[in-house]
């Protein structure tokens, strides 16, 4: 009876890092909305001062800029949505342990996909991010681009 809440106890503590990488995993997404936010409020400006642009050159950059903001939203939804399943995964992941634990099933497989799942949405989420600010720098010095440069 003594070892029941020593087994819980370690279980609690194998799910401790998974609670941390959700834990990372939410400052992730939170980076991400924020970048999100930006695109989205530059877009409205941008879109917002088309009308005052005379200039024929004027409005193409500021379409260019916009083609651009459009695919760095998409980037940025597409990692909220990859990094929010990879959460998804990682809180099944503890459940299935906890599962596992009490109900003593048999269940290394399933926890090990679904930790094999999370990391993978994981890597993809952080590849749309790289893309992402990859595009935001590449548009910067489009933007910035002196004469004769």
């Amino acid at each position: 009876m003594d070892s029941q809440p020593a087994e819980i106890s370690q279980v609690i503590q194998l799910a401790v890092a998974p609670v941390f990488l959700l834990a990372g995993i939410g400052a992730f997404i939170n980076a991400f909305a924020n970048r999100l936010a930006r695109v989205v409020d530059r877009s409205r400006n941008l879109e917002s001062g088309m009308s005052a642009l005379g200039d024929h050159n004027a409005r193409a950059a500021a379409f260019r800029e916009l083609n651009t903001l459009r695919k760095r939203a998409r980037l940025a939804y597409l990692g909220i949505a990859l990094a929010t399943l990879s959460g998804l995964f990682v809180c099944l992941l503890i459940v299935f342990a906890f599962l596992d634990h009490f109900f003593t099933l048999d269940l290394p497989e399933i926890v090990g996909g679904l930790f094999v799942a999370a990391m993978l949405s994981l890597i993809g989420a952080l590849i749309a991010f790289l893309r992402e600010v990859f595009l935001a720098v590449r548009n910067l010095a489009l933007l910035y681009k002196g004469p004769g440069e």
